[in-house]
């Protein structure tokens, strides 16, 4: 890389996920709230334990709630950028992550489409680094989006002149 260029200020990233990444995300959340709840019934059906049914009284607002809340305050934190310099992302909903991926210590880029994201028309990117914190991951984008990223990602680091290590 050049080092005479001037890389941009540090910034949050400007693009949000595609909003059909709010329903995926519910989608997600129910299934993982019914999953425990079938267990915990299914258990309380063979042990008729009181402390399951204690469990399952709690499970049920808090499951709840969970599908309500993390859905639509993931859509409103997670951001994306790319440039020349780096790809940059902020994510999570608790705990928030923002990463930043210079272009040079990019190793691969990887496309997933999981039954749920196909059903919504939806992809994700995954930036991988030498980074010890692992790889950079993009959730939630459009499809087509997400492909013409990958292009352009990896066309900007055909043009690098650094190893990627």
């Amino acid at each position: 890389m050049d080092v005479s260029r001037s890389a941009p200020p540090l910034r949050p990233p400007e693009h949000r996920v595609d909003p059909r990444a709010l329903r995926w995300w519910t989608l997600r959340a129910v299934l993982i709230v019914a999953a425990v709840l079938a267990v915990e019934t299914a258990a309380l059906t063979v042990l008729g334990s009181g402390w399951l049914v204690a469990a399952l009284v709690v499970t049920v607002p808090v499951g709840a709630g969970y599908v309500v809340v993390m859905p639509r305050w993931r859509y409103r934190v997670h951001r994306w950028e790319s440039d020349d310099y780096a790809v940059y992302t902020l994510s999570g909903w608790l705990s928030l992550e923002w990463r930043v991926a210079p272009i040079s210590r990019i190793q691969t880029i990887d496309t997933e489409h999981s039954p749920l994201q196909r059903l919504f028309g939806l992809a994700s990117v995954t930036v991988t680094t030498a980074s010890s914190a692992g790889p950079v991951r993009i959730e939630g984008l459009d499809a087509h989006e997400a492909a013409a990223l990958v292009r352009e990602l990896t066309e900007i680091t055909q043009h690098e002149q650094d190893d990627a290590t």
